[in-house]
């Protein structure tokens, strides 16, 4: 029961960074409440993963939308984006998880760390504890019972959402973007009905978002597209990382900060 309970739990960690998030089975019965009490470490585990994949659903669904769009792939082998970085080529046991996110995953019992390599051509940093890596060399790396290594290269820009259950839950609750500083970097927040096929016949949306590093600056770019219910104008936080100010995250830790209005005009937030 005890080895079942925790690879349970590094399954749902891992669950959470692929693109069809689906635990299956009858017997036993694989509602979380039923794998571990509550308070339990799986639990909690468990519970947080759950909660982090629907607040990071801007990202996540954006990146569906350029799957279809623009054929793009969700989960990527290191070798997919490192290409310059021969170092990647032979590991299997670590990918991104869009342009974003450095997936771990432990699928060993009673493992509590692991090797990660880091890949060259910039920093990086933890995603839970804010610290910064440099690219281009291997770590043994923490990776407690309750949560997966997983890092963010420099330069990345990453959409959170406000908490929600389903993808057609509307929210007036502002978002955060979190800007992981250290080399320029974008990514296109996309956005549909979300819950029929009208973006077939190009009922959707787009916001450009960069980060200029010189500048210290993010761009919300003009909004183009449009969709029906889209709002028309959102709210977001903006929350900096940098080696010198890491981000202790939390899901709570998300919800703090200043707040900037967005009107679908072109927005420019400066560090």
């Amino acid at each position: 029961m005890k080895e079942w309970r925790e690879l349970n739990t590094r399954w749902y960690q891992f669950g959470a960074f692929v693109p069809l998030f689906r635990v299956h089975g009858q017997f036993p019965f694989r509602e979380i409440y039923n794998i571990a009490p509550e308070g339990h470490p799986a639990y909690n585990s468990m519970l947080f993963y759950n909660q982090l994949r629907y607040r990071l659903m801007p990202y996540i669904y954006s990146m569906t939308g350029a799957v279809y769009h623009d054929d793009y792939t969700m989960m990527r082998g290191l070798a997919m984006d490192y290409t310059h970085d021969k170092k990647v080529y032979d590991i299997d046991d670590q990918y991104m998880f869009g342009p974003s996110l450095m997936v771990c995953p432990v699928h060993e019992y009673e493992a509590r760390e692991r090797e990660v390599y880091f890949p060259a051509g910039h920093g990086w940093y933890d995603f839970y504890s804010g610290e910064y890596f440099t690219g281009g060399e291997s770590r043994q790396v923490e990776a407690p019972y309750e949560r997966m290594p997983m890092y963010v290269p420099a330069g990345a820009v990453v959409p959170f959402g406000p908490e929600i259950e389903h993808t057609a839950q509307k929210t007036d609750a502002p978002y955060t973007i979190v800007v992981y500083t250290g080399k320029d970097g974008a990514f296109d927040w996309y956005e549909d009905e979300g819950t029929n096929y009208n973006y077939e016949q190009g009922d959707f949306s787009t916001i450009a978002l960069s980060y200029n590093e010189a500048e210290q600056a993010l761009t919300l770019g003009q909004r183009e597209g449009s969709f029906e219910g889209m709002a028309e104008n959102r709210q977001f936080r903006v929350i900096w990382v940098s080696p010198d100010a890491p981000f202790d995250f939390s899901l709570e830790n998300l919800d703090k900060g200043k707040v900037y209005d967005y009107t679908g005009e072109e927005l420019v937030i400066k560090r």
